[in-house]
């Protein structure tokens, strides 16, 4: 059995511990990392825990199967979206320039001691917050120059003082040692606890596996967006709450709303609040992403909703998790990459990223898998669960999966393949071109009920 996939079965924690089949092997991509094997072993399970709640509505177990190759695309779902033209064509889309540009100087420099850094400017506010610190112009040469004039770990403290974004490219023996590593590393890359009492809420007996299941997505940007997108790709009503003022990047949104719907709602805004309030009375799932803490100062903290919503299950995706000395520290994708070693092990003579954002996609999967684990194990024994995952605990993950040879650069599915993984959809934004479902069960067709959204384009209300 593959050995992410049993790490995965084991928090399940059934005796039976039923398998998918995984095909295909790695490299998919240029990389000695395992990204399709494991995230062919998270999406297998990921369809385990639903085949677990489809036996729970109708008695009856599915196969599930997954192909690394295809589960290779699911960790870039962004890069097949593509729009129609004019002419009926379809063509890649592709970020604004300004993304580009950010994404371009997000990534790992020298610095004065030896060492490398990654910062990060891939929202504009903390783009300027990490400007600030450098001194610097946002272009490769001047952002080079600037970090070369630091040590690395003191540009690290440096940037996190100034509440911006990036790390110190460390090995991952480096990591393992550090006291934020040993923490994490004593715990399970999902992460659920059961926070408070309540009765148990079985699953209703018709419908799709997450038919009735209400889920609130406060998230942005990759790995929150994933997970919600994954729970109604299973039949669950997720209506996504962003504020006007918050930055968005457009691709990411049009690619990660499948099957969502979408209300403007402002913490801030005392009425607003309290209507995310009266909202969370009604739903099964809160989803967050932000810092620990963040929410529980506005009284959005899983107890508290805990005690709103007997029966809650609380899903937080972060970047170092809930434990360990860094916890309070924002980061993304590379980051995460960077501190854990896989940025350090990423390239031929120097550090290098993973060609596809494997820590964000896997992490939103992984925490879809602990929010279907919670909510089959309310459906039994009832109770609140808090969900927990990280993209630090994701790198950790396909780390530990061992690496393999890749024959040369630029690696990648086949335009053929990519074809016959995508389907056509017409949204708000116009008819596209995007990435389907990549599980198959035996007995049901995973998929979206409406097209991607336009950006608070419903009412902050349930659906009947």
């Amino acid at each position: 059995m593959n050995a992410a996939f049993q790490e995965l079965m084991d928090i399940r924690d059934k005796p039976d511990n039923r398998v998918a089949e995984i095909t295909g092997t790695d490299p998919v991509y240029s990389t000695r990392f395992r990204v399709g094997e494991t995230g062919a072993a998270v999406l297998g399970a990921v369809g385990v825990a639903v085949s677990d709640i489809w036996e729970m509505k109708t008695g009856r177990r599915q196969s599930v199967t997954i192909d690394a190759r295809g589960a290779a695309a699911a960790l870039k779902s962004f890069a097949f979206l593509q729009a129609r033209q004019a002419d009926g064509s379809y063509e890649t889309m592709l970020n604004s320039a300004a993304a580009a540009t950010n994404y371009q100087i997000t990534q790992p420099f020298p610095t004065r001691d030896g060492r490398w850094f990654l910062p990060h400017f891939g929202i504009e506010h903390l783009k300027d917050r990490v400007l600030g610190v450098l001194k610097c112009e946002p272009t490769l040469e001047s952002v080079s120059a600037a970090v070369g004039q630091w040590d690395a770990l003191a540009l690290e403290e440096a940037i996190a003082e100034a509440r911006a974004c990036g790390g110190m490219v460390r090995e991952n023996a480096e990591w393992l040692e550090h006291p934020h590593g040993r923490a994490l590393a004593a715990r399970p890359v999902v992460e659920i606890e059961k926070i408070a009492d309540s009765d148990p809420e079985p699953f209703p007996a018709e419908g799709r596996a997450l038919e009735g299941i209400r889920v609130l997505d406060l998230t942005r940007i990759l790995a929150g967006p994933v997970a919600a997108r994954t729970c109604a790709e299973h039949g669950a009503d997720v209506l996504m709450v962003a504020a006007k003022r918050l930055p968005q990047i457009k691709n990411f949104v049009i690619d990660l709303s499948h099957g969502k719907r979408s209300c403007y709602l402002d913490l801030g805004v005392p009425e607003e609040a309290a209507r995310l309030k009266e909202l969370v009375r009604e739903a099964d799932v809160f989803s967050q992403g932000y810092r620990p803490e963040v929410l529980a100062t506005r009284g959005f903290g899983p107890e508290e909703l805990a005690a709103l919503r007997p029966g809650l299950v609380y899903t937080t995706i972060s970047c170092f998790g809930a434990h360990g000395p860094l916890r309070d520290r924002a980061g993304w994708e590379q980051v995460a990459q960077s501190v854990t070693g896989i940025c350090h092990d990423g390239g031929v003579d120097h550090p290098a990223l993973l060609p596809a954002p494997a820590c964000d996609y896997t992490t939103g999967y992984l925490g879809a898998y602990g929010t279907l684990l919670a909510l089959a194990r309310r459906a039994v024994e009832g109770g609140s669960y808090h969900v927990n995952v990280s993209l630090c605990q994701s790198g950790m993950f396909l780390y530990r999966q061992g690496k393999v040879d890749y024959p040369g650069p630029d690696l990648d599915l086949s335009p053929t393949e990519a074809a016959e993984l995508q389907m056509d959809s017409d949204t708000a934004y116009g008819a596209i071109r995007h990435l389907a479902p990549v599980i198959k069960f035996s007995e049901t067709t995973p998929g979206w009920s409406r097209p991607s959204p336009a950006l608070g384009s419903d009412a902050p209300e349930w659906l009947n």
